[in-house]
């Protein structure tokens, strides 16, 4: 089910339940997990994309196991607040993700997600471009999701 915002999200979740944070790209979806009490995000991998279906298999593969209740999606609005064709895919990419699993789902807006991500790796951690390109995705995704987590502790 796809919810209108984390905090309707976490109504829905059963205790224990943790979330899983995806920064969706043209070409790969980077992943992160919270906590069982929804404080901390941490990256865990990042897939390549190809067909949706190998894609949704893939999450499904990834969320069993892990006590996920639902899925957090990053949304990249535009500077302006304004839903481009990216914010379009990324809505189409959930929906489908809602078909194929018995997750809630919720969006959260993305936005400078990956040039701050970015920024820290390189003047902060001092990583090489190769390296960055390596966990970029999964640590947007990870800053995705402890977004939506503060919001959901205050």
């Amino acid at each position: 089910m796809i919810h209108d915002s984390v905090q309707d999200l976490k109504s829905h979740l059963q205790p224990g339940l943790r979330l899983l944070g995806l920064d969706v790209g043209a070409k790969t979806i980077g992943m992160a997990i919270s906590d069982g009490g929804l404080a901390v995000a941490a990256a865990i991998d990042t897939i390549r994309r190809s067909k949706f279906t190998k894609d949704a298999e893939v999450l499904k593969e990834i969320i069993g196991g892990r006590n996920v209740g639902g899925i957090v999606i990053g949304l990249p609005v535009s500077m302006d607040g304004s839903e481009g064709p990216a914010c379009q895919s990324v809505r189409q990419f959930g929906a489908n993700l809602d078909a194929k699993l018995d997750l809630h789902i919720a969006f959260w807006d993305e936005r400078l997600s990956t040039s701050a991500v970015e920024r820290f790796l390189i003047s902060e951690a001092d990583m090489s471009r190769k390296r960055r390109s390596e966990v970029i995705d999964k640590m947007a995704a990870t800053y995705i999701l402890q977004g939506a987590l503060d919001v959901l502790r205050d």
